[in-house]
């Protein structure tokens, strides 16, 4: 199973995209940027752009993304949410299993606590995924960890799911 994971942002957008089976492997990960001089339409378009590129390069089973946190600055929260709606979008157009996560829910099932630091899920997805350095940038690194949730927590999701029909 192919899970692609996202960590929303207008100014950077992370992803991961990981392969879920007896081992699960990071096969990409990266960033999405927009420029900051640019209008919040074109930033917008931007980022519905890339992850439908991702989509379609990769053809995920499902994908991850990581729900909003509440800043303090409402302004930053309600711009966050724009762009999780063309996430969101994007994913529901190619008929993508979605998934979404809260910040310490993605913390909780990487490090064991929903307080963790960026340095601490770091750490984890290296040992997690067998790998040599990091995901880098940070955002990429929750991209990663969102869709790594994501394949840790579907296959119990979906026998619950089946057990209710």
């Amino acid at each position: 199973m192919l899970i692609l994971g996202i960590d929303p942002g207008t100014a950077v957008t992370g992803y991961g995209v990981v392969r879920a089976g007896v081992t699960t492997t990071l096969v990409e990960c990266g960033v999405i940027r927009t420029r900051p001089d640019r209008p919040l339409p074109e930033r917008l378009r931007e980022i519905a752009e890339g992850v439908r590129e991702l989509i379609a390069r990769h053809q995920p089973d499902a994908m991850a993304v990581e729900d909003v946190f509440y800043a303090r600055n409402v302004r930053t929260t309600l711009v966050l949410g724009h762009a999780r709606g063309v996430i969101l979008l994007a994913g529901a157009e190619a008929a993508v299993e979605i998934h979404e996560y809260a910040p310490a829910e993605i913390k909780k099932a990487i490090v064991g606590t929903g307080v963790a630091t960026k340095t601490q899920v770091q750490f984890m997805l290296t040992k997690l995924l067998r790998l040599k350095d990091a995901p880098h940038p940070s955002d990429a690194a929750d991209g990663v960890a969102a869709a790594l949730t994501c394949a840790m927590r579907l296959p119990l999701a979906r026998a619950v799911a089946a057990t209710r029909r």
